[in-house]
């Protein structure tokens, strides 16, 4: 996958600013797909360049003028397509087990470290991702929300976020 269909992803719920993309990604893909507003903005004028996006100024007298991106129909399709295509196998590249793969007496106190390090992140992440959970869903169960939200795919996520850094910290005990 590329930051590209993550974009497209992002901006199907409406056209949004750089900045505002970079919020919904904080919010929605980035817990697997992370990217720094500069990549955001690197890849949005390449996706405009190529057609999937279209792009209008909107000026502003209060404030500086801002672009809002929307999906083209080009842009459609190749989300489509992605979406057709089958995944590929996750795979994992994690500095950390590299770490923990060449402990020893002389560096135990460095891999401590770092995996208390990575255990404050995660639990950082799952506070996160649990505020996040608790606006999302409102007044409602996951089931009602899951039955009545017309593009669920932002919670699933959210969940599988959640999964994924409750397997990381063992202290996280379940939602």
């Amino acid at each position: 996958m590329a930051l590209k269909h993550a974009i497209l992803a992002a901006l199907q719920d409406g056209e949004a600013t750089g900045y505002e993309l970079s919020k919904r990604f904080d919010v929605s893909v980035a817990n697997f797909w992370p990217a720094s507003p500069q990549q955001i903005y690197r890849e949005l004028d390449r996706l405009e360049s190529d057609g999937m996006l279209d792009g209008r100024l909107v000026e502003q007298s209060s404030r500086p003028n801002k672009r809002l991106f929307s999906v083209t129909s080009k842009g459609h399709d190749e989300l489509a397509e992605f979406v057709r295509v089958t995944a590929r196998p996750t795979a994992v590249r994690d500095d950390l087990l590299v770490k923990v793969v060449a402990l020893d007496e002389s560096n135990a106190d460095a891999v401590e470290a770092a995996i208390k390090e990575r255990l404050e992140q995660c639990e950082a992440k799952l506070d996160l991702y649990r505020g996040l959970q608790v606006t999302l869903l409102g007044n409602l169960s996951e089931g009602d929300y899951l039955a009545s939200e017309p593009r669920p795919g932002s919670y699933l996520a959210l969940l599988a976020g959640l999964s994924f850094e409750e397997g990381i910290d063992p202290g996280a005990g379940g939602r």
